[in-house]
This record gives structure tokens, sequence and C-alpha cells, in this order.
């Protein structure tokens, strides 16, 4: 099992590494207005993970986790099995992918009462019904399949329900959005997606180059995700946020665009509550009510800000600045929205955008029916 200091160090997932919530800002959080049919509908995070699966049970943070899960409302979170740009193509990664799902399943398992493992359409609708947190694996980039397309059935077998094409730099299927080439499908990315296709298993472009999105949703024959990004147009020197002509061409073809939490939604400053939803309303506005969803790229665990915390995250944010990820800014930021570090950040979220005057049919499908839809259409 990916073990703590392994989860720690991952670029992305640092800002969720410890339990309980920052006092003044949860209790900001906190006094904003909910939603009431919240409990009721769909709300599925476009890539989240419950942190309970990447702890020990001896492990300090893992009541806090398994607290989380218990109070994040969520129906189902979309969660990374692998390889978050690593370029693992050896027999040794393979391995480690195969049993981490195997190890993430029996903790699953475990907790039946309170998670499952998502693999059809009636196990989405299990989860809405029941309150459970359902966990849907994906894989951010094609790495563990190597040149291999058989192993898209051996991980379908296992629970694999979704595919991300790409992370940040090229792979073998094709460009992520941090290299400047902007080469596109590779031949065996196409392959990969036909094969996604032929699966069942949703196609994720999420990460990709402008032309490797293009390209990814005219190849697929089946509806397809951008599971967490953003608008461009509000964010121009945001290379993994995505322009509105992809946006406009993938909600053409049936797919929906997850808003991201991160820095790259601001160009400056630390965003907040108010960003995310402004590329929320960005994305309404090119895409249409039914194609819009939120994939925070955040763990199900509210941030606890200690002195160790900020030191770790003030180092973090400076590297992934230095490597390009985030542009030139001052580094004195987090990850989250402070204004939503909170476990129920979705319920609170879906008050604010109904205080702004959201109906409760258009909330209910940005905080999940969007997604149930594709993945539904998909899985069967």
């Amino acid at each position: 099992m990916t073990n703590r200091r392994e989860f720690l160090g991952t670029a992305g997932w640092l800002a969720m590494g410890a339990a309980a919530g920052m006092p003044a800002l949860a209790r900001e959080s906190a006094a904003a207005p909910t939603w009431a049919p919240y409990r009721k509908s769909y709300a599925i995070d476009g890539l989240s993970g419950p942190d309970l699966l990447y702890f020990a049970e001896d492990d300090p943070m893992y009541a806090d986790a398994l607290k989380a899960v218990r109070e994040c409302g969520l129906t189902s979170v979309m969660t990374t099995a692998g390889p978050q740009g690593r370029f693992w193509y050896t027999n040794e990664q393979f391995a480690e992918t195969k049993q981490r799902i195997a190890d993430w399943n029996a903790k699953i398992d475990k907790h039946a009462d309170l998670m499952m493992l998502v693999r059809n359409r009636a196990d989405l609708e299990k989860t809405r019904r029941e309150r459970k947190l359902g966990v849907i694996y994906t894989f951010q980039g094609a790495e563990p399949l190597g040149e291999d397309l058989d192993r898209v059935t051996l991980f379908r077998d296992m629970g694999l329900r979704v595919l991300q094409l790409t992370h940040n730099r090229r792979n073998l299927v094709g460009d992520g959005c941090m290299e400047p080439g902007n080469a596109g499908l590779s031949k065996l990315g196409n392959a990969l997606v036909e094969r996604l296709n032929a699966e069942k298993i949703v196609v994720d472009l999420a990460h990709g180059a402008q032309r490797t999105i293009r390209e990814g949703i005219l190849a697929s024959k089946k509806p397809m995700l951008i599971s967490h990004s953003g608008c461009r147009a509000l964010a121009p020197e945001a290379p993994r946020l995505v322009y509105d002509d992809e946006l406009k061409l993938l909600a053409d073809r049936g797919g929906v665009v997850g808003i991201i939490f991160w820095p790259y939604i601001r160009s400056q400053g630390q965003q907040v509550a108010a960003d995310v939803i402004r590329h929320i309303e960005h994305a309404v506005k090119v895409c249409g009510e039914d194609h819009v969803g939120i994939g925070t790229d955040l763990g199900t665990t509210p941030a606890k800000i200690t002195p160790e915390f900020e030191k770790e995250n003030l180092e973090m944010i400076k590297d992934m600045i230095e490597q390009g990820i985030f542009e030139k800014r001052d580094p004195k930021l987090y990850l989250f929205p402070p204004d939503l570090n909170v476990a129920n950040r979705f319920e609170v979220l879906a008050g604010m955008l109904s205080a702004r005057g959201f109906p409760d049919a258009r909330i209910e499908k940005i905080l999940g029916g969007n997604f149930a839809r594709v993945m539904g259409e998909v899985w069967g």
C-alpha cells in the first residue's frame, strides 16, 4: 500500500495530508449557506480520494480521515490509483499498481458500511441512495499500460472505470499540457481511446495539451470527461486549463468538464470559493449546464494548518512554481480555497450557488448529476 511518506510527498495530495479543519476559516465556511437537497443528490468529485485509503490504522490521521468520509456527504469520488506523472514503464510499477488496487479494495471492503467500489451505473445509484462514499478508480496517465493495451482489460477487471490519458508531460499516448510541442495524440493514443470505448471505460482528457484534448474528444465514440480543470479564458497563462473552443467541442460531444479548486483558476493571489464559482459560471455559459461538474483535486479530509504544514506547503508550492506548473507568483498560498476547507465543501458550495440564483436543478447537475450521466452512459 502507498505509505504515508509517499502520500505526503506526492504533488497534488500534500494539501490534504492532515486532518480536521483550519479553525477560523472552517468556522467561516460552516456559517455559509448550505443547500437543503444536498443529501438526496449526486455529489461526485471528479478527482479526489478518501485519505483513509492512504493511512494505516495506527496512523494518527486515520481517525480524522474516517470522520471526513462520514461528514463529506459525497456520493462518489474518482480516485487515482496511479501514476500521477511518474514515468514508470517497468514490471515493478505494473506490480505496484496492481498491489495498490488490491490493498485499497480490501480497505473499502473493511469499511463497507461507509464506502463501496463503483463498477457500474447501478453501483453509482446505490451510493446516492444509501449515502455511501463510492470510490471510482482512475489513472492519471496511461503509463501503467505500457504498450500493452490488453492491460486495459486486466485493470478493468480490478475496478478501473476511468482513464486519464496523460499527466503534465508527454507519454506514449500523447502530450500533456506542459509540453511546448503540443503534439496531440499518438497512434497508440488513438488505439487506446478505441479500446477504452470498447471496454466501457470513461476517457478523461484532464492534463492534456490543447491538441491532445481536441483529438481525444474527436476520437472517442462515447462521451468523455475533463475531470479537473477550468476555463483558460479566465486565466490565459495557465496551461492546465482549457480553451473555450475545446470546452464547446466537449459539450457538443456530450462530455463534462470538472472545475478544479487549485490556484490555476486565479492569475495571482489565493483562490477562494468566488473564483471556483466564476469558473463554473463561465463554463455554464460556454458549455451549458448539462456539461459542467466539479473536480477539486483535493482529498476528502480538510487541511489542518500547523507550523509543520505551513513549512511543507511553502516548499511544495515553490517547487511547483520552479517546475512551471504554476506561473511566477507569491508561493504563500494553499492548493485549496480556504473558505471551502471543510469536509462538506460540496454542500457549502451548493449553498453559495443557490444564493447566487442558481436553480436547484442546475446545482444538482453540477454537483454530480452530469458526471453520473456520462458514467452511466459509458458503463451501462
